[in-house]
């Protein structure tokens, strides 16, 4: 009878704390939504070399009888994580709680399982740990440029804007430099912030002071990894004719002082007046 009742208590502990595991879930807000329990796992998206990005998951979370607990998850953490990764877990209290890890910029391409820990510290919610697996693919594959035009005419000293778009397809929001290779005497960076998954636009001014036909690369790279970059070739046909300069004025900046900007807009009216003649 009494080992009958003892196995009883037993069952009923175990099934208790059963219910209480099945209970009890980790709702993952970003990179991707999903809401994971005891052991779950989740596909998270691209991530590069070297670069970092979040996992925002909600402290909230049902206890055992089922009602929810505001703040019962305290920290989110990462554990065992491979060789050369790093993790910053969130800070307590925090909701949504932000995790983040940074890949080692030594990564080869494959997919990679980090394990993510919930802690509820000093048990104080009687929720103990929750422990799940997200999973990064890691590639330099991380982005697609576009750039136009490809073919500028412009005139000496006339900058000509390139308009640049990043279509971030991974999952870190790490900054991309822009720069300009083969040009004489042009050494200008740009910074272009996207975010994980978004699209950026800017445009990036390219002049010389000579004229000649000169041939660059406009590349865009990570700025925390060298090996996640792309190039596009351009070809910049640099006239020394008046007219050509004055027409250069409608594709750029006008580097000159602005008292003298009208007579500039009104040379580019000569020179489209001058272009609409010649072809009709």
């Amino acid at each position: 009878m009494r080992t009958t009742s003892i196995a009883v208590l037993a069952l009923a502990a175990l099934s208790a704390l059963a219910f209480t595991a099945s209970a009890m879930d980790l709702a993952i807000q970003g990179p991707v939504n999903g809401t994971l329990h005891q052991g779950g796992s989740i596909y998270l998206g691209k991530l590069g070399p070297g670069e970092s990005f979040y996992i925002l998951a909600s402290a909230s979370t049902p206890n055992a009888t089922g009602s929810y607990i505001n703040i019962g998850w305290d920290t989110l953490q990462a554990l065992n994580l491979p060789s050369g990764w790093s993790a910053q877990p969130s800070p307590l209290y925090e909701n949504p709680m932000k995790l983040k890890i940074t890949a080692s910029p030594y990564a080869q391409n494959g997919i990679y399982n980090l394990t993510i820990r919930a802690v509820n510290v000093q048990n104080y919610s009687r929720l103990g740990n929750l422990t799940v697996h997200a999973y990064v693919n890691v590639t330099q594959n991380v982005f697609s440029l576009d750039v136009s035009p490809t073919s500028i005419s412009t005139g000496v000293d006339q900058p000509s804007d390139l308009h640049i778009t990043i279509n971030n397809t991974g999952i870190s929001g790490d900054p991309f430099l822009v720069n300009a290779y083969g040009l004489p005497a042009w050494n200008v960076s740009r910074e272009a912030v996207s975010g994980p998954s978004s699209v950026s636009t800017l445009d990036y001014p390219v002049y010389v002071d000579e004229p000649g036909q000169y041939v660059f690369n406009l590349t865009v790279t990570s700025a925390t990894s060298p090996l996640i970059t792309q190039s596009r070739r351009i070809t910049l046909d640099v006239q020394a004719s008046v007219l050509n300069d004055y027409y250069a004025t409608g594709h750029g900046v006008v580097l000159s002082p602005i008292i003298v900007e009208p007579a500039y807009g009104l040379m580019l009216l000569l020179s489209d007046a001058y272009n609409y003649l010649t072809r009709h």
